[in-house]
């Protein structure tokens, strides 16, 4: 948080790297839950924290924050020459070149590190910039274990400091009054000094910060503890408080986290989760009564419209934090590699596993989650020994917000996120058949992707056995086909979704072979990474990928039947929206609008060639 004499409004936070972006959230929604004052927030970041958390702030829309990043690869430089054993590696020293890196015009900054929880209004922690006097440029809290004390075990050799020392979890930094202390050159020279003893730093930034306070007392203005009310083992941190109304800060600054040891522990841990799972959407309330562009947007439509709830979803603006998990894709050489695509809720977790042993390529998920579910979703992940081992799975999360499961939002985040040049666009409870992958792969070159329109065409099959033996081969599920224990998809239900796939002649096929559009034809393919995203329109249940393949074929996409490709539906319980569809008659009223004014955009966009649609629709 900083300012340049007005109200408070501005705050910069550290982010270790791409790990801790977790940490970050939970840190912010504990200061938005309690701040009264516009904020803006700068973030040192590596490139891919800096796009995760653009896009969470992009679409998260908390009035009255704004958001700055700087990359902290230009940074490292600045301190790669510090040896350093703290965990947080080269990033646990960037604090030290902040009055080089903020703008010149930024005369103070409170700088956090991420794991911390806020138990009240920053603006109280801002004012105590006014309590500064003389020299004081920085404002700590006195380090609340024995460190600095050297006593902790037999030669314990720690670097110099005032007293206990402080800790540089919560810092008030007078950026003006430091740069004219030429703060660059004070630091380095002291660096450069004690290492030629000390030979690295221990604490990272904060060995420094107290080498220099050591040598220069009436830089510091001591804080009151419960600024920095510091839970590693064995501090003194009890003594900062009497009351939960004295709590302040919270930093959890044990390598250990929430696992440390400490008389109050449960509370402090509780507290902490509360905002962990905290429903983000409830911080967009405004503080001023300026309505904002969405509320703007809203105002236009008609309440009394019966299809409203329909119409305000498609504006709704769902808070996204992409790659929720760690990700790593290594990008193939020969421009031949396809990322699986598909979106899930809650219910659905139990497909992921199974997915991935089916498909060992790069996968890009769009979870509808709400917070609490996250962290649910956070524990499955990292208690199965399948998806930790997997690097190539991107996991985003799309937050709850609304009536309706927005199906088609979810297949444009994942999609969005694919960085391989081509992507098969599936479903959740689909397994596709062993081999896919490199199939589609080969299939890419065979067909000449690369230059021509096509969306290849994996024919879908189904079983209502929970307990499957899946085929492995073409010939051992036409044998399955022929015993009943495998159908075509929704043939009993649907078949005119599928049936221009032409299974008849799939089952002699030998060659790739084109069909034609039909109305209500909804097959799973694969496609070019730049083909159209699908409309927003259509939530819940019904017409939403109808929709996208009309889409392709008014583009001129070029249909491609792969006679040696499969992917089977599981069975699973009914979802919410499905169940919606058949016992709501107004919905599947407003799902018939839906459907007629996208068709009416359609006839406006292709002109011409796009009346064969509304003649399908009235003859089907």
């Amino acid at each position: 948080m900083s300012s340049n004499g007005r109200s408070p409004h501005i705050r910069y936070f550290l982010i270790l790297d791409e790990l801790f972006y977790r940490d970050v959230v939970t840190l912010v929604k504990s200061v938005l839950f309690h701040r009264r004052n516009p904020l803006h927030f700068h973030f040192i970041t590596d490139s891919i924290a800096q796009r995760i958390l653009s896009s969470l702030f992009n679409t998260w829309m908390v009035p009255a924050v704004h958001v700055d990043f700087y990359d902290a690869d230009e940074l490292k430089s600045e301190v790669s020459w510090i040896p350093n054993k703290h965990y947080s590696g080269i990033y646990g020293l960037m604090k030290l070149v902040l009055t080089k890196t903020l703008p010149i015009k930024l005369q103070r900054v409170i700088v956090l590190d991420t794991d911390i929880t806020f138990a009240t209004d920053i603006a109280e922690l801002w004012a105590v910039f006014h309590k500064f006097k003389g020299q004081q440029v920085l404002g700590l809290v006195e380090n609340q274990s024995d460190w600095y004390l050297g006593n902790l075990w037999k030669n314990h050799r720690p670097w110099p400091a005032l007293g206990r020392g402080f800790n540089t979890g919560v810092i008030l930094l007078l950026l003006d009054r430091l740069r004219k202390l030429r703060w660059e050159q004070m630091w380095r020279l002291t660096a450069e000094r004690e290492l030629m003893s000390m030979l690295s730093t221990s604490l990272a930034d904060q060995d420094i910060f107290n080498a220099v306070i050591k040598q220069n007392p009436f830089l510091v203005h001591q804080l009151p503890c419960f600024w920095n009310v510091q839970l590693s083992d064995h501090t003194r941190s009890e003594k900062c408080y009497k009351d939960v109304s004295d709590l302040k800060v919270i930093h959890w600054n044990s390598p250990k986290k929430l696992h440390v040891k400490n008389k109050h522990v449960e509370f402090f841990r509780n507290l902490y989760l509360t905002f962990l799972e905290y429903d983000g959407n409830l911080l967009r309330r405004e503080l001023f009564g300026c309505p904002s562009e969405l509320q703007k947007t809203l105002s236009e439509l008609d309440e009394d419209d019966p299809c409203y709830e329909f119409r305000r979803e498609r504006f709704t603006v769902h808070r996204t934090h992409l790659y929720f998990l760690h990700y790593e894709y290594q990008s193939s050489a020969d421009n031949s590699d396809v990322t699986l695509v598909a979106q899930l809720s809650m219910d659905r977790l139990q497909m992921l596993e199974a997915i991935c042993k089916h498909w060992e390529g790069p996968i890009s998920l769009a979870l509808y989650l709400s917070d609490a579910e996250a962290q649910q979703f956070l524990r499955y992940a990292q208690g199965s020994e399948v998806l930790m081992s997997r690097g190539n799975v991107g996991y985003h999360i799309v937050y709850k917000e609304g009536q309706f499961y927005p199906v088609n939002l979810l297949r444009n985040v994942a999609m969005k996120q694919v960085n391989t040049p081509y992507m098969f666009l599936s479903d959740i409870d689909f397994l596709p058949m062993y081999g896919l992958y490199e199939y589609l792969r080969k299939s890419v070159v065979q067909l000449d992707m690369a230059s021509t329109k096509k969306a290849l065409v994996i024919p879908a099959f189904e079983t209502l056995r929970y307990r499957l033996s899946f085929p492995k081969s073409k010939a051992e599920l036409l044998s399955q086909l022929d015993m009943g224990t495998l159908f075509t998809f929704r043939y009993h239900v649907w078949m005119k979704g599928h049936a221009p796939t032409n299974f008849a002649k799939w089952r002699t096929a030998t060659t790739p072979y084109r069909v034609q559009w039909e109305a209500d034809f909804e097959p799973y393919v694969m496609v070019r990474r730049d083909s159209p995203e699908y409309d927003r329109r259509f939530v819940g249940f019904g017409w939403n990928k109808v929709a996208h393949i009309m889409e392709l074929d008014a583009q001129e996409y070029e249909f491609v039947v792969l006679p040696n490709a499969y992917m089977i539906h599981m069975p699973h319980a009914p979802s919410f929206d499905i169940t919606k569809f058949r016992s709501n008659e107004q919905y599947r009223v407003c799902l018939k609008t839906l459907k007629e004014e996208f068709q009416q955009n359609m006839s406006r966009r292709y002109g011409f060639a796009a009346l064969k649609y509304m003649t399908a629709e009235n003859n089907s």
